[in-house]
């Protein structure tokens, strides 16, 4: 991976291939690897961009806190960093996506398009934000590992699990490994992240909207009124995925992914 200084960061990413650019954004509590198969399909045709966001695998950046307008803007301070000044697709999953809707509210200019993967426009319930609050105390003392164990039987469909397939595991390597301190500020930013739902008619930009059968933390009936609500939008169920569609299902998600950017 390279590294480009961003602000008081270094944050680590790859770039491959060439043309029209494609920013991935990775979820909670993972790295640029849960693209792994979607880089090399997408690079075939375009300028892949994928990031460890701050804190997370390669990256720099410790803090008590991290809200999701934070990662936008550091990830428009790395497109100025690598010089890229056109306009990008943005593809995103779960957290990725809570962090697409405030680029598309602070850096909306610079988006050719979305895709969205597995994640909600809705903010936490006041139940759910004060679950975060108390998982990252809980982090914080007892470290990353009983997250990612509490945490990976909510990412995957039933039969991923069962099949005890590598990406599976690999994931849950990735998670233990990541620093309970930006667990915890991830998981303190997500709480207090702003209701987007409002806001969802006045997104025109080309959406393609992707939602694991079996996703049981942004489910497909909740992602598909998101996308009701856009003006350009197109849903799609990725059948025998959870919340990890992308990982479980890539030849799926690479060629919906691809037909859509195709059309832009």
């Amino acid at each position: 991976m390279q590294k480009a200084k961003v602000g008081d960061l270094e944050l680590a990413y790859l770039d491959r291939g060439s043309g029209p650019v494609v920013l991935l954004v990775h979820g909670f509590p993972l790295d640029h690897s849960m693209w792994a198969g979607q880089i090399d399909a997408l690079a075939a045709r375009y300028r892949v961009i994928a990031p460890d966001l701050r804190g997370f695998g390669q990256s720099s950046g410790q803090d008590q806190k991290t809200t999701m307008q934070q990662f936008a803007d550091d990830l428009a301070g790395l497109l100025d960093a690598l010089g890229i000044h056109e306009t990008v697709h943005l593809c995103a999953l779960s957290m990725g996506g809570y962090i697409a809707w405030q680029f598309w509210k602070l850096h909306g200019n610079r988006l050719a398009s979305l895709i969205l993967c597995d994640t909600r426009a809705a903010s936490d319930t006041p139940e759910g934000a004060q679950g975060r609050l108390a998982l990252a105390d809980t982090v914080l003392s007892d470290g990353s590992l009983p997250v990612a164990d509490s945490m990976l039987p909510k990412l995957f469909a039933p039969q991923s699990l069962e099949s005890e397939a590598l990406y599976v595991t690999a994931t849950q390597g990735v998670m233990a490994s990541t620093r309970p301190t930006t667990i915890a500020a991830a998981l303190r930013g997500m709480a207090e992240r702003p209701d987007m739902t409002a806001e969802l008619p006045n997104i025109g930009l080309p959406a393609l909207l992707l939602c694991g059968e079996h996703d049981v933390i942004s489910p497909a009936d909740e992602m598909r009124t998101v996308a009701a609500a856009m003006p350009d939008s197109v849903f799609h169920i990725i059948y025998g995925a959870g919340h990890m569609a992308p990982l479980e299902r890539p030849e799926r998600v690479n060629h919906l992914i691809l037909e859509f950017l195709g059309r832009q």
